[in-house]
């Protein structure tokens, strides 16, 4: 497969989980400033969603890598599972650490090991730092 395609299908799929996973967190955070946080979060995912979606076009007319059903409920059921006991801020704060930290992680991953074009290494940076940026701001309601 084309390593630009990949790595967008890829980018995306990261960008769908984070935007699953924040929809699952959302209602159960009733603090305002975080509740404000992660709507911004959700939102950044969901512009990127359309940027790398836009890109796609470029490189074929397949379908974009979506989150599938069964990912979605792996998703909702871990989140569930670790907030059944704990649904505090510094805890909602650590599982959206732990997931945003994966995604940086993947992002770096393409970066270092797949060539691909201009376009697709700055939307792919441009996503890792957004990602960076947020896991900071996130650090914050430990």
């Amino acid at each position: 497969m084309d390593n630009n395609i990949n790595t967008l299908d890829e980018l995306h799929k990261g960008c769908c989980m984070g935007v699953d996973a924040l929809n699952f967190i959302l209602p159960k955070v009733e603090e305002d400033s975080f509740h404000d946080l992660l709507e911004k979060q959700k939102e950044e995912y969901e512009i990127f969603r359309s940027k790398i979606n836009d890109l796609y076009r470029e490189y074929t007319t397949k379908d974009i890598h979506e989150t599938s059903a069964m990912e979605k409920m792996r998703t909702w059921f871990g989140v569930e599972m670790d907030t059944m006991m704990d649904d505090s801020i510094s805890n909602l704060a650590d599982l959206l650490i732990k997931g945003t930290n994966m995604g940086i992680v993947e992002g770096k991953r393409l970066l270092n090991h797949k060539t691909m074009d201009k376009k697709v290494h700055k939307i792919c940076s441009s996503y890792i730092k957004m990602q960076e940026e947020y896991l900071d701001k996130l650090k914050d309601y430990l």
